[in-house]
């Protein structure tokens, strides 16, 4: 079992930080192992459908993916967690969405966000292996979000702007 760990809230200087990469010589060691591992189980804990590695206050680009269904986002489509390095977004489809975001370092706020509908991403497993794969609908939110906070910017930060 892993640890769950406290989440940084809004207003914490942690979460305006831009994150710093994960070298190239950390990929496969045993602190990015136990990071993710905690991620995940923090993530679970809290109904989270992803996390980012700043709100455990680790101001690294590490984020996880995990869409599926639970008491905060009842609709949530099912998929494996992913888990992204370094991750990078690619481009950004033209067609955009709006819909509705929370965060767990910005609790009992919701509001809508506009995000693009489709986009493609660069990332590195734990391992340090290069994956490029695309994302749509509400992963693709996730991904946008969770990447949102590894350059120091909230949800919160985007409603009311398009």
């Amino acid at each position: 079992m892993s640890v769950i760990l406290p989440v940084a809230q809004r207003g914490e200087a942690v979460l305006t930080l831009v994150a710093a990469a994960v070298a190239e010589t950390e990929f496969g060691s045993e602190w990015l192992q136990q990071l993710a591992a905690a991620l995940h189980t923090t993530m679970l804990q809290r109904n989270g459908v992803g996390i980012a590695a700043p709100q455990v206050y680790i101001s690294k680009r590490v984020i996880i993916v995990a869409s599926r269904p639970n008491p905060r986002y009842p609709d949530a489509p099912e998929m494996d967690a992913v888990v992204m390095v370094n991750p990078e977004i690619l481009s950004f489809s033209q067609q955009t969405v709006l819909g509705e975001e929370g965060c767990l370092s910005v609790p009992d706020e919701r509001g809508q966000v506009c995000r693009a509908e489709q986009i493609a991403v660069r990332y590195f497993s734990l391992h340090g292996e290069q994956v490029e794969t695309t994302f749509s609908g509400f992963p693709a939110r996730i991904v946008q979000h969770e990447v949102d906070h590894l350059n120091g910017v909230l949800f919160v930060d985007r409603l009311g702007s398009k």
